[in-house]
């Protein structure tokens, strides 16, 4: 079993946290997204993954640092790391396609803005598998239609008619993602746009339309890491699925004076909590001094100064400093509020 992962674009909605750090490297809980969800499927799928294929932006931005995380991501898996580039943004289906050498047997493909939390059988007979949400509001989705055997026949983009209520949320099993390949190198041949770009839909609807057969696997979960309200809502989801796994969240070597945790909070090593209440729904990186403060349900990451501060729902970045009287903030990397 292989897993592609596309994920060059920039995270332009995620700024200023994105302007320095990748969105998919961005931690919530503690880790970050991209490990999370990559971690998450290789759990489902319960076999051996034997290639992690990722594709990267310019270098320039997805630089060595990231690399190097991807390749350790993939050897803690017991998998091959592949690394490609996806040098101008050109859709979704030809971000797979920069992976060419890597699509061939059975794979996931996922892209890595979203976590999901699941626990279904996915099977790996039909020729592909396409993850879904139930939505409230599926006519803000695209959303697969479904016939009397529970198998796909068309995807639906934002129907103004309910068409079913399953959200595609970015994540596909394929028996054979060679298939995939050929399709989509017809759709790039033929030059065959939807917005301005090449689209993964495109190549699923020939292989739909070739007669191979689709059917969903629904997850439970679907958080989004798209802009800060967001994230921050997701890494208060994950904190209190984290803690149901009884997942260690909180380092041995933090230093508490005068302080108290709230559970469940994410707190990294080296983490100093001084005249302070931390949580509940916390993130804090490795290094971080936070002094006479409040903050609950926010996002803090490594090697930052806070101090004199009431944060709910804040996100701030690395080696910031931050004292003040604001509370529902976003400030990014080396950002100083003194």
């Amino acid at each position: 079993m292989k897993i592609i992962v596309p994920m060059a674009g920039r995270g332009s909605r995620l700024r200023p946290h994105s302007l320095t750090v990748p969105k998919p490297l961005i931690p919530v809980a503690g880790k970050p997204i991209v490990h999370r969800l990559v971690a998450d499927i290789a759990h489902l799928l319960n076999e051996d993954i034997e290639e992690i294929a990722f594709i990267l932006g310019d270098p320039a931005f997805f630089g060595e640092e990231v690399v190097a995380s991807l390749k350790e991501l993939a050897e803690n898996l017991g998998a091959k790391a592949s690394i490609y580039r996806q040098l101008n943004p050109l859709g979704t289906g030809h971000a797979i396609m920069c992976a060419e050498p890597s699509l061939s047997g059975p794979a996931v493909i996922a892209y890595a803005d979203t976590l999901i939390r699941a626990n279904f059988d996915l099977d790996k007979e039909t020729d592909s598998v396409i993850w879904t949400k139930r939505v409230d509001n599926p006519e803000a989705y695209g959303v697969v239609n479904l016939n009397d055997k529970d198998e796909i026949t068309e995807l639906v983009e934002k129907p103004e008619q309910f068409v079913s209520d399953q959200a595609v949320i970015g994540i596909y099993y394929f028996k054979d993602v060679g298939v995939l390949k050929k399709e989509l190198t017809y759709v790039i041949e033929n030059d065959i746009i939807n917005g301005g770009e090449y689209q993964i839909n495109d190549g699923i609807k020939r292989m739909m339309a070739d007669g191979k057969v689709f059917k969903t696997g629904t997850v439970t979960e679907w958080m989004d890491c798209g802009n800060k309200e967001v994230t921050v809502e997701t890494n208060r989801r994950m904190l209190g699925f984290l803690t149901d796994d009884k997942e260690q969240l909180i380092a041995d070597d933090i230093t508490l004076e005068n302080s108290n945790i709230i559970e469940p909070c994410f707190i990294g090593e080296g983490v100093v909590l001084k005249n302070t209440t931390v949580g509940p729904f916390v993130s804090i990186g490795k290094n971080t001094r936070i002094e006479d403060s409040n903050v609950k349900n926010s996002i803090i990451q490594n090697e930052t100064l806070i101090k004199n501060a009431t944060l709910d729902n804040a996100m701030i970045g690395n080696h910031g400093q931050f004292d003040g009287n604001f509370t529902n903030i976003s400030i990014g990397d080396y950002s100083t509020l003194i």
